[in-house]
């Protein structure tokens, strides 16, 4: 059963991004001298602050007392101060969680960190403010930062596919049961974060550990709210309710964006790199599926996603082409011709032999461990 890579074993030993990490670095090295605080709650660690050497260190967003401030400063460490009045930590040094997205949907989504960010993404993107748009790239680069150091190690498979794909369908419930055969195989699914084919994969990676006739219960209690529309609050709600029920699901990724702020992101992804730039989330996820990348049937965004793929795969810029497998033959080959183009693309070249159609989605996972090797 594949669980995520541990988080604090395998980030740069240089970072430090929770109070314990701080707390054991002080007492096992007794400096931080050349250290990266990254977003860590110092204002009741005065005195080792005081006590320890930080020249050369650098504190990102990290709430401290004035005179710690004042003593690490002369140290010669760079003190980069939490923003006031953010709805986002740009310093974040984790990725997000669902639970922290969602705080208070209760009183409804408006109310929740997520739809406050993208609030306030519309609002200094009208303003086109040097300082906004320097603080949504400082956000991005830590959450790229944080995806990094989560997926070391891991064999990450993509699942691309619409937002329009419905609760209560053949379709959610195909893409549910190949997110869940992917991580039961030992992958970790990502997907881009927002509903339909993306929830629905990242709720299958969720039902991995559990018995069979859970992802069944699951699909009929999730198909109540079909959609995001008309309402997020109830849709969200939804799914909690299926988390709430059957806890300690599978661990997935998902990456959303807030450029598209009418689509939010889905609860059963455990990690949720949230970006602000919607290029760099793009071309960040498929740039992490190094095990290969499932297309589901999908209209605009997924065929770009198919040619994002291809270019590096065509052009082996970033080494050996990984596998894709387009889904429904009928669909990529007369509704949206992309196969023909893929194949006349890969013809005579390494990533001839890394690209599939299959009419089932069922078929899916055997023909990507083919593709594989």
């Amino acid at each position: 059963m594949q669980t995520m890579p541990a988080h604090a074993a395998h980030h740069d030993d240089r970072e430090i991004e929770t109070l314990q990490e701080f707390d054991a670095t002080v007492s096992a090295r007794g400096t931080l001298a050349g250290f990266r605080i990254q977003a860590v709650d110092l204002t009741d660690r005065t005195r080792e602050l005081l006590a320890t050497d930080t020249a050369g260190a650098v504190f990102l967003g990290c709430p401290m007392r004035e005179d710690a401030a004042v003593k690490i400063r002369a140290d010669g460490a760079m003190v980069f101060p939490p923003v006031p009045d953010l709805p986002f930590d740009p310093y974040r040094g984790l990725l997000y969680s669902p639970d922290g997205l969602f705080a208070g949907l209760d009183r409804g989504y408006e109310q929740t960190p997520d739809a406050l960010a993208y609030a306030w993404f519309q609002q200094t993107k009208a303003d086109g403010d040097i300082f906004a748009s320097m603080l949504r790239s400082i956000h991005d680069d830590a959450v790229s930062d944080a995806l990094d150091e989560l997926l070391r190690g891991a064999r990450v498979v993509g699942v691309m596919g619409g937002h329009a794909m419905a609760r209560g369908t053949q379709a959610y419930a195909g893409a549910a049961r190949l997110g869940r055969e992917l991580t039961r195989e030992g992958f970790t699914v990502a997907t881009g974060g927002g509903p339909g084919a993306m929830e629905a994969a990242n709720l299958g990676a969720y039902a991995a550990p559990h018995d069979d006739t859970m992802l069944t219960e699951a699909l009929r209690l999730l198909a109540k709210e079909p959609m995001f529309t008309p309402s997020v609050t109830a849709w969200a709600t939804a799914a909690f309710e299926v988390r709430a029920r059957w806890p300690k699901g599978g661990g997935s990724i998902g990456i959303p964006t807030w450029f598209y702020g009418h689509e939010p992101p889905n609860a059963f992804a455990a990690h949720i790199a949230k970006y602000f730039a919607n290029a760099t989330r793009e071309d960040g996820l498929l740039a992490r599926c190094d095990a290969g990348v499932v297309f589901l049937p999908g209209a605009a965004g997924t065929v770009q996603e198919i040619f994002d793929n291809t270019t590096p795969n065509y052009y082996e810029s970033r080494g050996e082409p990984t596998p894709m497998v387009l889904v429904d033959r009928a669909h990529w080959t007369q509704k949206l011709p992309a196969w023909p183009l893929l194949q006349a693309l890969a013809r005579e070249r390494s990533m001839e032999s890394r690209i599939a159609l299959v009419d089932r989605i069922e078929e899916a996972p055997q023909a990507l461990k083919r593709l594989g090797g």
